[in-house]
């Protein structure tokens, strides 16, 4: 009863967390508007990421597509994410230190970040410690059903986000060296691989019927991101992570080969190494590889309780409380809770860090991920300034230059506006089987073209309404324009946009 009490007190503060570390200056940002879009338009699958993701769209949807129930998900993720990290540590025959040790190190890490927005990754990383608990819980019982589950936990892993891949691609050989081998005579895992592949099926399916856009999407993800990646530095984010618990995941690692009851798990240290390994080598993002962690935290605390039972026992509360003091200053940077205004008047506290450079390699006034949550409800409210002028609203489209702008003005309007964008999914949501007389169209403010020469041709009136005046937003300068009644076939002008646009 004690501990369940302890295991709800850490999920209490983790929702609290979520609850103050974003203030109501801020609204979502760009990547949260596109997911919550693909709730209108479900599928097996998606230009820019797997199905997973629009069915929790679709229930945020339901249950009214509030601001709250978008930060409730992701927060939820991470709260199971740790609760699968407490049942390892159960598992393990860790006591009360191990799991309140194990429980602060996930809640007060790099995870309060990832769950702090509604993207895949959340996702990601409860899928890869599901994963990972369902073969610890095989190899410590033998028991066939965790197989299933871990079949389970990678299909919808896989139909999350395609990353989980890599985590197979670290287990397969380290079971193979280790005496875990004898898996591969199991009939059932054969069974379980059948179940994985029959959940993601669908989703294969659809990629091939679309010519396999993931392959696209790595090679442009390959050609104008990873290319930037240095090796060294991914390696130097593996170590940022987990900063104030690093010293558990040092436990952890040692545990393997000092600790006798710990060695039948080895396989876990070397599915750490080879997809580590793999991910350093394919010159991946540094956040790709935070799945591997969790687990290891379940291994490192009971380890440093058994050490730490006799002469070191006052070490127990100091291990706790270096975790949460060493997150104190990372809380101050890492999360916008402060308004725009005063963190930009603190400035240099980000600067030093360099969080103020963006990929343009500028500094400017708030980091990158800040200021792409601000502007969009300005923007949204001055759409539907013109779009209220406008008669004949069935005739119009709303044509934005990026998804960001496209999926805010979806959310915060009052009109069932279905913006669209030629980049992202949106392109395959453009509606061609209306005939469209006017546009509002969002330019970006490095726009070069601001007498829209462009479209002069093609409509009778062209008029610059307004833009985004934000300081500190991203899209500051952002363009709205009115094009009103078409000269010519606006719809066929689209249909070649979309030929060429498809892949970019």
């Amino acid at each position: 009863m004690k501990k369940t009490l302890i295991l709800w007190l850490f999920i209490l503060v983790k929702f609290v967390l979520h609850g103050i570390i974003i203030d109501p200056g801020y609204d979502l940002h760009r990547d949260e508007y596109l997911h919550l879009d693909q709730a209108k338009h479900l599928a097996w699958g998606y230009l820019s990421v797997p199905p997973f993701t629009s069915w929790i769209s679709y229930l945020i949807l339901l249950l009214g597509n509030s601001i709250f129930w978008v930060k409730f998900f992701p927060a939820l993720f991470g709260a199971l994410t740790m609760v699968m990290v407490w049942k390892a540590i159960e598992v393990l025959k860790g006591n009360p230190f191990a799991l309140i040790l194990g429980a602060t190190a996930i809640t007060f890490s790099v995870l309060v970040r990832i769950n702090m927005l509604y993207q895949p990754n959340s996702a990601d990383v409860l899928f890869w410690t599901l994963l990972y608990f369902s073969i610890l819980k095989y190899i410590d019982s033998e028991d066939n059903k965790w197989l299933y589950l871990m079949a389970i936990a990678l299909g919808f892993g896989f139909l999350n986000k395609y990353n989980i891949i890599f985590q197979v691609l670290g287990l397969i050989p380290a079971l193979l060296i280790t005496p875990q081998r004898k898996i591969f005579v199991n009939k059932h895992l054969y069974f379980a691989a059948g179940l994985a592949l029959l959940i993601v099926l669908p989703n294969l399916i659809w990629q091939y019927q679309n010519n396999f856009p993931v392959v696209h999407h790595m090679k442009l993800l390959e050609k104008t991101q990873l290319v930037n990646v240095n090796r060294l530095d991914f390696l130097k984010e593996q170590l940022l992570f987990f900063m104030g618990s690093i010293f558990v995941l040092a436990a952890a690692f040692i545990s393997f080969f000092r600790y006798p009851a710990f060695r039948k798990y080895q396989a876990f240290f070397w599915a750490f190494l080879f997809t580590l390994s793999l991910f350093t080598y394919l010159k991946a993002k540094g956040y790709y590889a935070i799945g591997l962690y969790p687990i290891f935290f379940a291994f490192g605390s009971v380890y440093l309780e058994n050490a730490l039972r006799l002469k070191f026992t006052w070490l127990r509360p100091v291990a706790v409380l270096v975790i949460l003091l060493l997150f104190i200053p990372i809380f101050r940077v890492a999360f916008p809770i402060n308004s725009p205004a005063v963190m930009s008047q603190h400035s240099k506290r980000y600067q030093a860090l360099g969080l103020l450079r963006w990929e343009d390699g500028k500094d400017h006034a708030l980091p990158q991920d800040f200021a792409d949550m601000l502007g969009w409800k300005e923007l949204a409210e001055k759409v539907d300034a013109v779009y209220e002028t406008i008669e004949d609203k069935r005739h119009t489209l709303v044509l934005c230059d990026n998804y960001g702008q496209a999926g805010a003005i979806n959310y915060y309007s009052r009109y069932n506006i279905q913006a669209v964008t030629m980049n992202a999914d949106y392109i395959n949501w453009v509606p061609l089987d209306t005939e469209i007389k006017h546009v509002i169209l969002i330019q970006n403010a490095d726009d070069d073209d601001k007498e829209r020469k462009k479209e002069q041709p093609l409509f009778k009136v062209i008029l610059r309404t307004g833009k985004i005046e934000n300081q500190f937003a991203r899209e500051h300068g952002t363009s709205i324009y009115a094009l009103l009644d078409a000269k010519v076939s606006i719809n066929k002008i689209l249909k070649s946009d979309i030929s060429e646009n498809k892949w970019d």
